[in-house]
């Protein structure tokens, strides 16, 4: 036979939830290896955060499908390097990479343009001056201005001659060229025109080029590997092979200018990487950039390329390096703020409530231990870390779950004052309490998840916290708390008023069915 309306059987309330946290830490000791640590982000393990600006030749905005586009290139370099446990995200109009550990000086070489391009070479000149610094404090509004101005003089279209195969250096070309200096902070890096000519220099600022338009674009390139230097020669190399729209590109165009022994650049983000000279016709589109490269240069170099060009240009205007240890004291200053949050709510409630404030500490331990193998199991499924915000949700998550206790109790005590007892009043304290925390609990959530939706980073990860504790919070109040109160209203021994710190509360309601009893008595007379 079904209980009364408002009565429920704890016993089965109480074997569901034992069931829920077996099924997650068997999840947890038997999946993913069995680690029971939940995933901690860099403000907590330490490791760096690398935040990269776009920025557009024009000064606009960049695009959203352009900045998802670069993002998922750059998670595809993350997965290429090897690099565990990095995460990026998009926050604006800035790329967002986090590392953690100790491979933070791979994360700054992420970001990377990596706008492989090849063009002719015209003219070259040995670079007399020393690169000079960027300047101090450039806004954006001069950035753009810089770009303009650099295009203006270095992609002047009078720098060369002819068309298509027959180009040549133009009549200002090599006072120009006399004219350009080097800079250690290129403007045009990742923002040069290709159909124009263009000055510049190579990566050790040692040369000065002019170079013809793009006649092959970096994207046609297939695979890029790193090889040790062959017998008789210095230094690693990287070895191309291109699709077969620009194996026959670069075939024509070897096979037309090797007699010549044309030098070709190949340019990187505008930086001449390589100028060899095409020493004879290749039609397999098996190519190799020489240099004086050591091995780590070409396979940074290798691995940029095999992992595509950015469609943005992008400078890196922060890069926040935090140390394990700085991480662990984070950590625990993190848990002695939740550890105190914690004994204040129990002793709080010990001493307002006394048994039922010992429930409510039996059920808030569930749902720590509930939340725990979650937090596992999410940084498993989803990669999701735990940091310094996240910590702050599930503090101030603790408040909101023993605010639905606190609301299912006043209930309780109405219910005694109105002169029912511990045992009747649980059942209809509990049918007008759940509406309230119900409401409660969808608002917070509601407004967790709008948080997370328009937020990022930090905050978006504190709103994930708060809002699957709410959920939690619902688990635990149904199939914990309203079900140990039930038991407790059971007893003889536990429903005793100096127990459950109703004792108040029932001679006040004694008081007034003696009044109302009183009262009643003297109208009959």
């Amino acid at each position: 036979m079904a209980p009364p309306a408002g009565r429920i059987r704890p016993g089965r309330y109480l074997i569901i939830y034992a069931l829920i946290v077996v099924v997650l830490y068997v999840l947890v000791f038997f999946t993913g290896g069995g680690k029971p640590t939940p995933k901690l982000g860099i403000d907590l393990q330490g490791g760096t955060r690398v935040t990269l600006s776009a920025r557009t030749p024009d000064g606009s905005a960049p695009t959203k499908d352009s900045l998802n586009q670069a993002r998922q290139i750059i998670e595809k370099r993350v997965n290429g390097m090897g690099v565990s446990g990095a995460e990026v995200l998009l926050d604006g109009n800035n790329i967002v990479i986090t590392v953690p550990g100790e491979q933070g000086d791979q994360a700054k070489k992420l970001g990377q343009t990596a706008q492989l391009n090849f063009r002719q070479v015209l003219d070259s000149a040995q670079a007399t001056a020393a690169p000079t610094p960027p300047p101090a404090g450039t806004t954006d509004d001069q950035s753009t201005q810089q770009i303009q101005q650099a295009k203006a003089t270095r992609q002047d279209p009078a720098l060369m001659t002819g068309t298509g195969d027959d180009i040549a250096a133009g009549a200002t070309a090599q006072q120009a060229l006399a004219a350009f200096t080097c800079s250690t902070q290129d403007p045009l890096s990742g923002n040069d025109d290709p159909n124009l000519p263009l000055m510049t220099c190579s990566q050790d600022g040692t040369t000065k080029y002019l170079l013809g338009p793009v006649f092959l674009k970096g994207t046609e390139i297939d695979s890029a590997v790193s090889s040790p230097p062959a017998q008789g020669k210095a230094g690693w190399t990287v070895d191309l092979t291109f699709k077969d729209a620009g194996r026959q590109t670069w075939a024509d165009f070897t096979t037309k200018h090797y007699q010549a022994q044309t030098q070709t650049a190949f340019t990187l983000d505008t930086q001449v990487v390589s100028a060899p000279a095409i020493q004879s016709a290749i039609v397999d589109g098996n190519t190799q950039i020489s240099g004086n490269f050591t091995q780590q240069q070409t396979k940074d170099l290798a691995d940029i390329l095999k992992y595509g060009s950015l469609p943005l240009s992008f400078t890196s205007s922060d890069a926040t390096t935090v140390s394990a240890t700085l991480g662990l004291a984070s950590l625990k200053a993190g848990l002695i703020a939740g550890g105190i949050g914690l004994l204040l709510v129990f002793l709080y409630c010990l001493f307002y409530y006394r048994l039922l404030g010992v429930l409510t500490i039996i059920s808030l331990a569930l749902s720590g231990a509930v939340v725990y193998a979650v937090l596992v199991l999410l940084g498993r499924w989803i990669g999701f870390s735990l940091d310094l915000a996240g910590v702050a949700g599930f503090i101030i998550a603790i408040g909101v779950t023993a605010d639905s206790f606190v609301v299912f109790f006043e209930r309780l005590k109405d219910e005694i004052r109105e002169g029912r007892t511990f045992r009747s009043a649980v059942p209809r304290g509990w049918q007008r309490a759940r509406r309230t925390i119900l409401a409660s609990d969808a608002i917070l959530f509601l407004a967790s998840a709008v948080l997370y939706a328009i937020a990022v980073g930090d905050v978006q990860g504190f709103a994930f916290t708060l809002g699957m504790s709410t959920v939690l919070d619902l688990v635990v109040v149904f199939l914990v708390t309203h079900p140990l109160v039930a038991l407790a209203s059971r007893s003889k021994f536990l429903s005793n008023p100096k127990l459950t710190g109703l004792g108040g509360v029932q001679t006040l309601a004694a008081e007034r069915r003696s009044a109302r009893k009183a009262a009643a008595a003297g109208k009959e007379a």
